[in-house]
C-alpha cells in the first residue's frame, strides 16, 4: 500500500474508532441493564472488557483487510521502531499521524452530533486533564508505554489466536484505563487527545493536547526496546 493510500484509510480508520469508542460504555451499559448487574461492578467489568475486545477484534480485522491499518498512532509508532512494521517508512509515519489526528477530530465532532440525549453522558467520560498539565502528561505517557509494552509482549510472546490475543489486549487497555482515570480519563491514543485539545478549543486543553501528543508517542517508542 502506497504512503498516501496508507496515510487516508488510517484517517477514516481513526475517524470510525474515535465514533465508535463513546458507543462502547453504552453498549457496555445495555447488556448489564439487560443481565441485571451493576456497570461499575466486577460482572459489569467483565462487560466492558468483552464489548471491547469484539470492538478492537472487528477493527483489527478491518485495518488488516486494509493492509494494515491503524487507527492509534502511538501503536503504530510502537511497531515501526521495533520493526514489526517492514513496508513502512519514516516518510509513511510523517504522512500518517496528521491525517490520523484530523480522522480523529472528525470522528468526535460526529459522535456529538448524533449521540442521543439519553447515552450523552458518555461523552463527559472522554480524555480531560483532571491534574496539572505536567503530571497529566507524564501519566499519559506511563500508560501508554505500558500498553505498547502489553502490545508487544501479546503479539510476540503472548497466544497465537487471534481472538485470545485481542482479549488480552482488551484487558490490559480496561485495566490502565482504570488506572488512569483519575489522571487524564480513557486515552493512551493521541489520536483521541484532539477531542479536548482542538474540538473544545480551550486554551487549558491546548497544552493538554501537546504534551499528550508528545510524551506518548515518545513513550511508544522506547517500550520496544524491553524487547
Amino acid at each position: 500500500m502506497g504512503a498516501i493510500k496508507g496515510a487516508m484509510v488510517d484517517g477514516i480508520l481513526t475517524c470510525m474508532w474515535v465514533f465508535s469508542v463513546p458507543l462502547l460504555g453504552v453498549f457496555s451499559s445495555i447488556v448489564a441493564a439487560y443481565v441485571g448487574v451493576e456497570a461499575m461492578s466486577i460482572a459489569g467489568l467483565f462487560i466492558t472488557i468483552n464489548v471491547a475486545a469484539l470492538f478492537m477484534l472487528t477493527f483489527s480485522l478491518i485495518g488488516a483487510a486494509f493492509g494494515g491499518a491503524s487507527f492509534n498512532p502511538a501503536t503504530t509508532i510502537t511497531l515501526y521502531t521495533a520493526g514489526l512494521k517492514p513496508d513502512a517508512s519514516l516518510m509513511s509515519m510523517a504522512l500518517r499521524f496528521p491525517v490520523q489526528a484530523a480522522g480523529g477530530v472528525v470522528g468526535a465532532m460526529a459522535i456529538t452530533e448524533v449521540m442521543p440525549k439519553q447515552h450523552r453522558y458518555v461523552l463527559r467520560g472522554g480524555p480531560s486533564l483532571k491534574v496539572d498539565l505536567h503530571t497529566g502528561a507524564i501519566a499519559e505517557g506511563v500508560l501508554t508505554f505500558f500498553i505498547c509494552l502489553a502490545l508487544h509482549f501479546v503479539l510476540l510472546k503472548g497466544p497465537r489466536n487471534i481472538v485470545l490475543k485481542v482479549w488480552l489486549l482488551a484487558v490490559a487497555t480496561v485495566g490502565l484505563i482504570m488506572a488512569g482515570g483519575k489522571y487524564t480519563g480513557p486515552s493512551m491514543n493521541p489520536a483521541k487527545c484532539l477531542w479536548m485539545g482542538l474540538f473544545e478549543q480551550q486554551a487549558r486543553h491546548l497544552g493538554f493536547l501537546l504534551c499528550l501528543l508528545d510524551l506518548p508517542l515518545y513513550r511508544s517508542s522506547f517500550s520496544c526496546f524491553d524487547f
